[in-house]
């Protein structure tokens, strides 16, 4: 079996969960499909079945652990068009807003943008120690 990188959460049958470095939005992680797959129209059924289960999972989960009041989800590809041979992959940013303050693991964590598009370009950086905290936490109700 494959190490998994210190950033890994879970992982279903076709997508992978990663812990986003930028945790301005506690709990902010990446959805990725397993596969090499350039475009949501290429996705297949099982594909998207296996994603609504995933998002219902963490969404839950989110609610449930950390107090999330709604979720941003995007699919942005455009980085990838930066690059002379593009390579683009199916990939979700999912972002957990949150209408109160959250504590977690010593940390306050505010989203000071409720109600608002999420920031681009405000970037929150937590200790290893914290990162690994999180990364437990989502596991434990991910994994259930």
């Amino acid at each position: 079996m494959t190490e998994k990188p210190h950033d890994f959460v879970f992982e279903t049958k076709h997508w992978e969960v990663y812990l986003n470095p930028d945790q301005y939005y506690l709990g902010r992680c990446v959805v990725s499909v397993k596969r090499d797959v350039g475009a949501m129209s290429d996705l297949t059924n099982e594909e998207w079945l296996d994603f609504a289960e995933l998002s219902r999972k963490i969404e839950k989960g989110f609610k449930e652990k950390f107090g999330a009041t709604m979720f941003n989800w995007t699919c942005l590809m455009n980085n990838a068009y930066q690059e002379e041979n593009p390579h683009p992959w199916v990939h979700w940013h999912m972002r957990p807003r949150y209408k109160n303050p959250v504590q977690f693991a010593g940390r306050k964590f505010e989203d000071k943008e409720f109600g608002h598009h999420y920031a681009r370009q405000t970037e929150q950086t937590v200790t290893p120690e914290v990162f690994s905290k999180v990364v437990e936490e989502i596991k434990s109700f991910l994994e259930k």
